[in-house]
């Protein structure tokens, strides 16, 4: 089993589509820790298998990517066994950049795409990257940026063991988010795997710049093929492990994704690098 999974994707029944879900800056898999259970009480009828990205958890002795691309085309060939079969991509915040940037990658290449990719705190995909921090942030500005996101929980802002563990990593998944350019993108035909965006609400605001707000999550255009769903989050960078109204929202797309929808044009996409 390749190190990206927490957890086998064969622990499961074959009839449950694998969900991979890609965390947050500075998270790890057990984000998603509480997820399968409240998932199969909504009968969603996936099977939850959080990424776990090199030099966090169970992988904190291996080093951390600081190129986006680089970490992509590693997980591309790490998980291609695994994503042969049909599957389902969810990113929250830098885990939707992660979701968009493999799916694109496997479509470049004619691999196997998942059904839906669903993608929630993240600008669209032809945007700029959010500045969250500029590059030499020091502990403490870094530290109220992440905050005001919500990355932080306000009861560890006083726990300095866990921030200086958090920050190297906070730090090098910032700068692999640098590493998206949207120019790359801004050629492409619509993507084949039909995407689903769910912005932050107005009002949750980073370093003065809204991370992303419903205008900025708006998949019409180049980059969507099919009906959009858009669904508001709580604010706060940590996914549904923490709040129950999210899991309804997921069980509700997973029924939408059983809606007869129009064919997704072919492939179509020329790489612009």
């Amino acid at each position: 089993m390749t190190r990206y999974l927490a957890r086998s994707v064969t622990e499961h029944s074959d009839d449950t589509i694998p969900l991979f879900c890609f965390p947050y800056a500075g998270g790890g898999a057990s984000a998603f820790g509480r997820w399968q259970r409240s998932l199969d009480a909504h009968g969603a009828g996936v099977t939850v298998v959080p990424i776990q990205l090199p030099g966090r958890e169970g992988r904190i002795g291996e080093p951390r990517f600081t190129d986006l691309w680089a970490l992509v085309e590693d997980m591309d060939d790490q998980l291609d066994d695994v994503l042969c079969r049909p599957h389902l991509f969810y990113g929250h915040s830098m885990g939707a950049l992660l979701a968009y940037s493999l799916a694109w990658r496997r479509q470049q290449r004619g691999a196997p795409l998942p059904l839906a990719v669903a993608l929630s705190a993240y600008r669209a995909p032809h945007l700029p990257a959010p500045r969250i921090a500029e590059p030499g942030a020091s502990d403490e500005e870094l530290i109220a940026s992440l905050a005001a996101l919500g990355g932080i929980p306000q009861v560890l802002l006083n726990h300095p063991d866990f921030l200086s563990a958090l920050l190297p990593v906070a730090r090098d998944d910032l700068m692999l988010c640098t590493g998206y350019t949207a120019s790359r993108h801004r050629a492409a035909a619509r993507a084949a795997a039909p995407v689903r965006g769910a912005p932050r609400p107005a009002g949750d605001r980073a370093g003065g710049a809204v991370l992303a707000p419903a205008r900025g999550t708006r998949l019409r255009g180049p980059h969507h093929a099919g009906r959009a769903l858009l669904r508001p989050r709580p604010r706060g960078r940590v996914p549904a492990r923490t709040r129950r109204d999210d899991t309804a929202v997921r069980a509700r797309a997973r029924r939408r994704l059983n809606r007869p929808r129009p064919p997704a044009p072919g492939p179509g996409m020329t790489d612009s690098r």
